[in-house]
């Protein structure tokens, strides 16, 4: 331990030598605050944007996610029911005419009714 003389000869030094050593401690104090402040600060800030913006994104990712696989979900629904559907045939008799002939005629005679 500092005998107690030598603790008063540093603090006399410190703040009662002259006015250029009291205005070191003093700007030195504000730059300790300051750089105190400003790791605080921005710990302060990465951890709320951190909460909030992450949360936020990761929210709509999982939204768009589950609107991406209702979509695809349905149109593979849709998709299977109507390839496994043996009641949904197209008709064999579409185009087919009544009589082909008649078509036939009219290329060939455009008067005739």
């Amino acid at each position: 331990m500092l005998p107690s003389g030598n603790i008063e000869i540093a603090m006399d030094y410190f703040w009662t030598s002259n006015e250029m050593n009291k205005n070191l401690v003093l700007g030195m104090g504000v730059v300790v605050a300051l750089v105190v402040g400003f790791i605080a600060g921005s710990s302060y800030g990465n951890k709320q944007g951190n909460k909030t913006g992450y949360k936020v994104g990761y929210d709509k990712a999982i939204a768009d996610a589950k609107v991406t696989q209702g979509v695809l979900a349905k149109k593979a629904s849709e998709s299977a029911a109507s390839t496994a559907n043996p009641f949904k045939v197209t008709n064999p008799l579409d185009g087919v005419q009544a009589n082909p002939f008649e078509e036939a005629a009219k290329k060939l005679n455009p008067f005739a009714k």
